[in-house]
């Protein structure tokens, strides 16, 4: 399976409280009003937050997969590039931990209670 952007979209759209605008020549999405995610590179590829320790293990670890650009470097971010990812659950994990990572705590509580992002 070759991961899109618009396979991105359709599962970020599907978790709670987020919302897409377009910002810096590209898509970008936020919960409750905060970035968690873009997709650059015409849509080639997904900026997604995560720790700059465990981000630096992930470019070690599988290079062909995550990088980091030059101006998030001193950032909490690492890029993906859509087609290495191994399919739809890797997708849906990378980018249910980068929303967890910007969602507010009462939105989180909900969907751990609920076993459920969406709404």
């Amino acid at each position: 399976m070759v991961v899109t952007g618009d396979d991105v979209r359709s599962y970020v759209l599907s978790l709670a409280q987020v919302t897409e605008q377009f910002a810096w020549g590209m898509p970008i999405f936020k919960v409750a009003g905060k970035l968690f995610l873009t997709l650059p590179e015409q849509e080639t590829s997904m900026a997604v937050r995560c720790p700059i320790i465990e981000r630096d293990e992930l470019v070690l670890a599988e290079p062909n997969k995550f990088w980091i650009a030059p101006h998030e470097a001193a950032n909490a971010w690492v890029r993906v590039r859509l087609a290495a990812l191994d399919d739809r659950e890797e997708l849906e994990a990378i980018v249910t931990d980068s929303w967890s990572q910007a969602a507010p705590r009462e939105l989180l509580d909900n969907s751990s209670s609920t076993g459920s992002g969406g709404e």
